[in-house]
């Protein structure tokens, strides 16, 4: 008998994506710019999803690898089914789906916050989300993978954000409840929760001394996020090297949510 651990005789690389099929959802800009450039130039072939066409084309123009372009809306259950087709159709399957399509209006309080606002923050991050994942998980083999993408403030909310806080709390309990649906086809499902990145999405937050004194405050790094430091969470989630990883949520922060 022995105490020893089996090495194997090799391991999976990191975020080695090479060769997969990824759909993006927000892929228009902002993060999802971002995330399309990092799975592209990684070796990726990345089906770009947006409701504007002009975005979409503008973010492929740029990419070295393979890309398709689908403009529609993620909260039509139809649109993301086709989505999920015409990505087999082109490549023969799909292997991850990233849903990041979200929307983030700031607003003075639950009084003034109109109920459209609401339903429409509800339908797009939340919603939305299930119905890409509804899509993905018809058409995916065992090893497929589901990220969604979060936010600290769905576990620390901020004022004038209660519709979207809502949604990525639910996010989180949405896709732990994937995981265990899912798990027995072979899919993954997982989050990745930024915190404050220094991008134009935060550009109202830091022309303002006092909230980004706040933020920077509740900041273990002290610092904002550099874009290129949340790309790899995702890449991690996509890649074999976390095959034992379902339910998850990988929190990129610099330790917002520990202070």
């Amino acid at each position: 008998m022995t105490d020893r651990i089996e090495i194997p005789p090799a391991f999976p690389a990191v975020g080695d994506v090479r060769g997969k099929r990824v759909v993006l959802t927000g892929a228009g800009r902002g993060l999802g710019e971002l995330l399309a450039h990092g799975f592209s130039r990684a070796g990726a072939s990345v089906a770009l999803v947006a409701r504007t066409e002009r975005d979409l084309k503008t973010v492929a123009d740029d990419l070295p690898g393979p890309v398709l372009l689908f403009g529609g809306d993620v909260r039509d259950a139809a649109f993301n089914d086709a989505v999920a087709d015409g990505t087999v159709e082109a490549w023969g399957g799909v292997d991850v789906w990233i849903c990041n399509a979200g929307i983030s209006p700031v607003v003075a309080g639950p009084l003034k916050t109109d109920p459209d606002v609401w339903r429409d923050v509800l339908d797009v991050n939340l919603t939305g989300a299930f119905l890409g994942a509804r899509a993905a998980a018809r058409v995916m083999a065992p090893g497929g993978r589901l990220i969604f993408t979060g936010s600290v403030l769905g576990e620390r909310p901020a004022r004038g954000l209660a519709a979207y806080s809502a949604s990525k709390a639910g996010l989180v309990g949405m896709a732990k409840a994937l995981a265990l649906d899912l798990a027995s086809a072979g899919i993954t499902v997982n989050v990745v929760a930024p915190g404050w990145f220094d991008s134009p999405l935060a550009a109202g937050w830091k022309s303002n001394d006092r909230l980004e004194q706040s933020i920077l405050d509740h900041t273990a790094l002290r610092r904002w996020g550099r874009p290129g430091e949340l790309v790899g969470a995702y890449l991690f989630l996509a890649s074999a090297a976390s095959d034992f990883v379902t339910g998850a949520v990988l929190t990129v922060d610099g330790g917002y949510l520990l202070k």
